[in-house]
């Protein structure tokens, strides 16, 4: 199915009852705290301009989505504004699909009711942990259950749900960071979106990096956890849709520290290829004369500067066989013989 072709609408920080430490949406989206709220109008002009843009696929459906702030923490009004602003375009059939973001304890049967009678297809909850004590430190408000009851309403209601996860958050720690991945892949969301923790310049996080209190990952340990969550979610056959901040004009200006990368989602692929090739090729009970890969692997394989590739040699494995990049591969497959 081919990827949809997104229409971003920006509500940064409207709706959040609550200043989580590691947030600073104003700073990282670029709109200052005193900047006018997304209105109505602006949606309908955001949505027309974009209309216009090249597509890749024109046959790709058209999704508007609203990024960056707790959609069902506004108003029933606003929320009203800035859908009924995508219906006529919804009606003329130059959109498809609406979809949001919210949070777990903000997101009621009436306010499902509403979303879906409003157009709205997806919604994305902003879970990030599973851990009690990780969510207390960073102030999220939220509980463990109120993910649970959230998608239990949302998949009453026939909503795909997708999960959004941090990695490197205050408190957490390897062993309970598969534990919140555990627990998510057992509430079956549609698909999982993971970040990696970054420090940004105004919030809690940044004052708690400054005195000691955080360190955050290095970019090395932030690829192998992502990595194992990857794999968690793949085995439970959930698709990992993102994995990485997305870029914006503010956001390498707002990260004072942590394990930003602006391809972090290939990082965390090209270790997990690597891993299964020394896996594949440590444990066959007879040489290998062959290694056959997914064509468009090839990049992953070699990595920046081919050190992926060169660390491979490095460990004596590749000596002596074909490397074949083969196009009837899916990505991800590693055939050996």
């Amino acid at each position: 199915m081919a990827a949809p072709f997104i229409i971003p609408i920006f509500i940064s920080h409207q709706g959040c009852p609550h200043q989580c430490v590691f947030c600073n949406q104003h700073r990282i989206s670029g709109q200052g705290e005193g900047a006018k709220p997304t209105g109505a109008v602006e949606v309908a002009a955001a949505i027309e301009e974009a209309l216009g843009w090249p597509r890749r696929n024109r046959d790709a459906e058209v999704q508007v989505a609203f990024y960056g702030g707790t959609f069902t923490g506004l108003s029933r009004a606003r929320q009203a504004g800035l859908l009924g602003a995508v219906a006529p375009f919804l009606d003329g059939g130059r959109v498809h699909s609406i979809r949001l973001s919210t949070r777990p304890d903000c997101l009621t049967p009436d306010d499902v009711a509403f979303l879906k009678a409003h157009g709205v297809t997806i919604v994305e909850l902003g879970v990030q942990s599973m851990t009690p004590a990780v969510l207390d430190l960073c102030q999220r408000g939220h509980t463990a259950a109120d993910v649970a009851a959230a998608l239990l309403v949302l998949r009453q209601a026939g909503v795909k749900v997708g999960v959004q996860l941090m990695v490197g958050l205050p408190g957490e720690t390897p062993a309970t960071l598969l534990a919140s991945a555990h627990q998510v892949a057992a509430l079956a969301p549609d698909f999982v979106r993971l970040y990696p923790t970054v420090v940004v310049g105004g919030s809690d996080l940044a004052t708690w990096h400054a005195n000691g209190r955080y360190r955050p990952l290095t970019l090395g340990q932030a690829v192998v956890l992502a990595a194992r969550l990857k794999a968690l979610f793949d085995g439970a056959a959930i698709p990992v849709v993102r994995m990485g901040l997305h870029d914006s004009p503010g956001l390498a200006a707002a990260i004072v520290a942590g394990p930003h990368h602006p391809a972090f989602g290939e990082l965390v692929k090209a270790h997990l290829l690597t891993r299964q090739i020394r896996q594949r090729l440590a444990h066959s009970p007879v040489p290998v004369r062959e290694l056959r890969l997914a064509a468009r692997d090839q990049s992953l394989l070699c990595g920046q500067g081919k050190a992926n590739l060169l660390r491979l040699e490095r460990t004596g494995l590749l000596g002596g066989l074909e490397l074949v990049f083969d196009p009837a591969l899916p990505r991800g497959a590693v055939s050996i013989a």
